[in-house]
């Protein structure tokens, strides 16, 4: 049996023989009226059995709970320390949890101390949704069009035949409500799904002395946990080792000062709090539930209730499509009611239906009635509710489709503008490069040291190097027991050097950190480039300090410098310009250029709190390759065709950037590159009219430090360039939230820079920023096919009725009729070109500006077109059906009906294909186009040939049902020829822009 059955077994056997004893006494031993009551003592009627499991902690969550977050100093020195907190647990300060049987251990400590998770308020439900939905002014001005159509209706015609206007409005609201609501409840089912995604943290864990990545959900207490820059701490716990770990506490505290971590004064660790900067290993002793953040993120919704700014310009649309339709609407009642009370209406027999006095008063209700009848089915056909479900449609599945492209949304209005994006500012290693490096050269001196040949090297140099290595490292060393096979952590960089160092030199990792005792750590910045560490050896108690980092930098603290033999000389200028020219070498090949420095520490100079940073001697230099990703350079053309400059920001000296730039197409083989690549340095000492003035020109930034990206991405916006920026750093947040798009790296990001941005490209790579854009515009250009589609037939719609309610006094197109459209355009028309997947057109285009007009020039051609060709031909049925068919009136309002639901759906293959003549291209990789096409021909036919009642038609002959197709198809060579006409730049309806937020 399981640990949880053997629990409960064993609590049911001693409930069930404790029961059955009590009821054994109570049965023999019973008081009767002449003996004295016997004096048994109290038994309770339940029983407590303990169901904790039995383990070995000496300590309990409470205590430990305690300890951390009253940051009680004397109840740790109680508990014997973080040692002895540690060994309280049952595991190794140092090692981890160990090796023995670890699934079970990881599995009693869950059980005993809980899981890394904590519950999170249900999500909303689709009832929810609903009553969203319904609070809708659209929805409730359509619901009352519903009832008072449903009322007048009933009173004109009976309940029989009455309920059909009003019944078909409530259907048409209902279907439109329906395919809302399940869009928007998929739509927040998909975000928690992202939201559990994006949470899934990988964390660095010591587990019997090896380091492995586990999900931040698979921490347990006990476990010894890994912290370097840019990490949110996983669970509570307290500092084990390391050097000069700040953190930011704001998210508990509010107190926006960093905290220093450290074992003397202040030991403790808090969920959720960010690592800014050093490096440590800590213990954990609280999670999930039991940590404070863990109390509190359980109080928090991660709902989204954002509305994107293209959301924000189609309710601004909507609202002004449904005035005119209101104003309309109104025109077309006066009109009616003027022709009416003037005897100007006629009945089917010709006789007027108003004689003055002589007239029934409830036939003038009824007349009246059905005017107003009329005029509501007006309005309901004027507000475009689809507008609002075609954006929702389209974003949920372009946000699903780029989650299957390797791109995860954490923000809606990211999709829509990257579609915009004019300028995309990306980092060099992983998003360009495949951050796989390897040591492929090294120097010791002005000498090339061979590979293989590294034992013609002086031995104290060596022993110099190695330990510089392997002592100023944030990454690990581990071999195997089994194979000895070694495994390196770390970051890429630190990889590559231990790998060199261990399978090249022979370096002995463990044995060199136990020879020496660490007494300062300058951590890596962005600002420097490199880091330091001051180091006693215990053999002969001297100190060193070793410095490692960029070449150039580290070049520049040298005073001296050993060749390959050993031999100590003086880097002259001579030297120097030898020894930097080997770096320009090195980097114009691709190559990261990484330097080696050391020198002697007196005892009185180790006082100081820093790392001695002059008077160094140079090492060795190392020449590590970091190859561009497969497919970066075609990306980078197509963003570049798609009128998308590409700027690369990178740390990298100027020499290395150039020839990476020039590998991926952003720099040209022979282009001039003055101007084109700047320094940090240089660009941070401009004067802010000359930023302006150079930034356009730019195309690399090297030796970039996070404020000179902040810096550029100002400018730029300055400019009026919409721009998205990559970025993985901490330092990286402040350009990632003040871009328009922030790109953050899945892999190599820090969870910092993923909690600023928009958009996690989850393989780090640029194809996959590319691909983002293409979606971006996609999106937009689906929201504009939908909008010229619906304008069309509101257009249509509109002036038929208008028309013919003025010159004749009836509406051709009944409420049922108009409704039907209206369900043809919103729903299956929003589903139908909502869902068009990208195409290479969209990057042969220049990017859309915000401030450009939502409907374009090229759209109102279009459209009017449509329009005007559909107005022509139903009024010409209208006034002339009748005697070019030889048909009954009946039969006439079908054929114009029937017409103008074909004219329908032969535009929506137009609208494919705003500017191209070619609407069929790609149609076949469509299938839910042409599904859908298929569905709405049926139904046509359906409600032609079946529901006569219903839908107040009159059934077709063969020849009539051909005269609708050819005159529907008309449409097609109509869009050909119309296309041909070249429009004006300068937007055709002014006020109709609508700018973006």
């Amino acid at each position: 049996m399981s640990i949880p059955c053997k629990r409960w077994h064993n609590a049911f056997v001693a409930i069930y023989c404790s029961r059955a004893l009590l009821s054994h006494f109570k049965s023999n031993i019973l008081p009767n009226k002449y003996e004295p009551i016997l004096s048994l003592p109290y038994s309770p009627s339940y029983t407590v059995v303990d169901l904790s499991l039995n383990h070995s902690f000496l300590v309990d969550q409470a205590t430990l709970t305690s300890v951390v977050q009253d940051k009680n100093l004397e109840s740790l020195e109680k508990l014997g320390g973080v040692k002895g907190v540690a060994s309280a647990l049952g595991t190794n300060a140092e090692q981890g949890i160990k090796d023995d049987n670890l699934a079970n251990d990881i599995a009693c400590r869950s059980e005993v101390f809980g899981s890394n998770t904590y519950p999170k308020p249900p999500s909303r439900s689709f009832f929810h949704f609903l009553v969203e939905a319904l609070k809708d002014p659209t929805i409730l001005i359509l619901l009352a069009c519903a009832a008072l159509s449903l009322g007048f209706g009933i009173k004109e015609k009976g309940i029989e035949e009455g309920w059909y206007d009003g019944g078909s409005i409530f259907i048409a609201v209902f279907i439109v409500i329906a395919v809302s609501c399940i869009s928007n409840f998929r739509q927040n089912r998909q975000f928690h799904k992202l939201s559990q995604a994006s949470n899934d943290i990988q964390i660095v864990v010591v587990r019997s002395g090896r380091r492995r990545n586990v999900s931040i959900f698979d921490i347990v207490v006990g476990d010894v946990v890994c912290l370097k820059i840019g990490d949110q701490v996983p669970a509570d716990g307290l500092f084990v080792e390391g050097h000069s770990l700040q953190v930011d506490e704001s998210s508990m505290t509010g107190e926006s000062d960093n905290v220093e971590v450290n074992s003397n004064h202040h030991p403790f660790l808090f969920s959720g709090t960010k690592v800014v900067d050093g490096y440590a290993k800590m213990l954990v002793t609280s999670v999930g539930m039991n940590t404070t953040w863990g109390q509190m993120m359980s109080s928090i919704s991660h709902e989204t209730d954002e509305q994107t700014p293209l959301q924000t310009r189609l309710n601004k649309l909507t609202s002004s499509i449904g005035m005119v339709g209101l104003a309309v609407a109104f025109l077309v009642l006066i009109v009616l009611l003027i022709r009416y009370f003037a005897g100007k209406t006629t009945n089917e027999n010709g006789n007027k239906m108003f004689n003055g006095s002589k007239t029934k008063f409830d036939d003038i209700v009824n007349a009246v009635v059905g005017m107003v009848a009329a005029a509501v089915t007006i309005v309901v056909v004027a507000i475009p509710e689809g507008l609002p479900l075609a954006v929702t449609l389209t974003l949920a599945y372009s946000m699903k489709k780029m989650m299957a492209d390797k791109a995860m949304v954490r923000k809606l209005s990211a999709c829509e503008t990257m579609g915009s994006a004019t300028t995309i500012c990306t980092d060099k290693t992983g998003t360009l490069t495949l951050n796989q490096m390897k040591v492929t050269k090294f120097w010791v001196g002005q000498q090339s040291i061979e590979e293989g040949s590294y034992t013609s090297i002086a031995p104290h140099v060596l022993r110099l190097i190695r330990e510089g290595v392997a002592l100023n490292t944030t990454g690990s060393v581990y071999k195997s027991e089994l194979d000895s096979l070694f495994d390196f952590s770390g970051s890429p960089t630190e990889k590559a050097i231990l790998s060199w160092a261990v399978l090249d030199l022979n370096m002995e990792m463990d044995q060199l950190t136990q020879n020496c005792v660490v007494l300062q750590v300058e951590a890596f910045n962005s600002k420097k480039k490199m880091s330091g560490v001051v180091i006693r050896r215990k053999v002969d108690n001297t100190i060193h300090a070793h410095w490692k980092g960029a070449a150039e930098m580290v070049l520049k603290m040298c005073s001296r410098y050993y060749d390959e033999s050993g031999i100590l000389k003086d880097l002259d200028n001579t030297n120097r310009l030898m020894l930097e020219q080997i770096i320009q070498g090195m980097a114009a090949s691709s190559l990261r250029c990484i330097a080696f420095a050391h020198t002697t520490v007196d005892n009185n100079e180790e006082q100081n709190k820093k790392v001695k940073e002059e008077g160094l001697t140079l090492l060795g230099l190392v020449g590590i390759k970091d190859p561009c990703r497969p497919g970066v350079k075609k990306a980078v053309e197509a963003c570049q065709q798609a009128g998308v400059n590409i700027k690369m920001i990178t740390g990298d000296n100027v020499f290395t950037a150039k020839a990476i730039a020039t590998e991926c197409g952003i720099l040209q083989p022979n282009q001039d590159t003055v101007g084109a690549v700047v320094e940090g340095e240089e660009f941070r000492n401009y004067t802010p009219e000359e930023r302006l003035d150079k930034v356009d020109k730019i195309c690399v930034m090297a030796r970039s430090s996070p404020f000179d990206k902040l810096l550029m991405v100002q400018c730029l916006k300055q400019k009026g360039h919409v721009v998205a920026v990559t970025g993985d750093g901490t330092n990286d947040a402040p350009a990632l939230k003040e871009a328009d798009i922030g790109l953050s790296m899945g892999i190599q990001g820090t969870e910092v820079a993923k909690e600023s941005s928009d958009i996690v490209i989850l393989d780090d790579n640029f194809a996959s920023v590319a691909t983002v854009l293409r979606w971006g515009r996609c999106v937009y250009n689906n929201i504009q096919k939908f909008i010229q589609f619906q304008l069309t037939v509101n257009i249509a719609a509109l002036a038929i009725n208008f028309v013919a309610a003025v010159s004749a006094g009836e509406v051709p197109l009944t409420a049922v009729q108009l409704l039907w459209v209206n369900l043809i355009m919103d729903t299956l028309g929003a589903l139908a070109l909502a869902t068009e997947k990208p195409t290479i057109d969209l990057m042969n285009k220049p990017p859309v500006g915000r401030t450009e007009p939502l409907i374009t020039n090229i759209m109102w051609r279009n459209l009017l077109a449509q329009a005007l060709y559909q107005i022509t031909v139903l009024l010409t049925l209208q006034f002339n059906g009748e005697a070019i068919f030889n048909v009954t009136s009946k039969v006439r309002d079908t054929l114009i009906f029937n017409t103008f639901v074909l004219c329908q759906v032969f535009n929506e293959f137009n609208s494919r294909k705003l500017e191209k003549m070619n609407v069929f291209k790609g149609i076949h990789h469509n299938k839910l186009f042409l599904s859908i096409i298929g569905i709405t021909t049926v139904l046509q036919v359906v409600m032609v040939e079946f529901l006569k009642k219903f839908a107040d038609t009159e059934r077709l002959n063969w020849g009539q049902w051909g005269a609708c197709i050819v005159i529907a198809a008309m449409s097609w060579p109509i869009s050909w020829i119309v296309k041909l006409i070249p429009v004006p730049e300068k937007p055709l309806l002014s006020f109709l822009k609508i700018k973006g937020q």
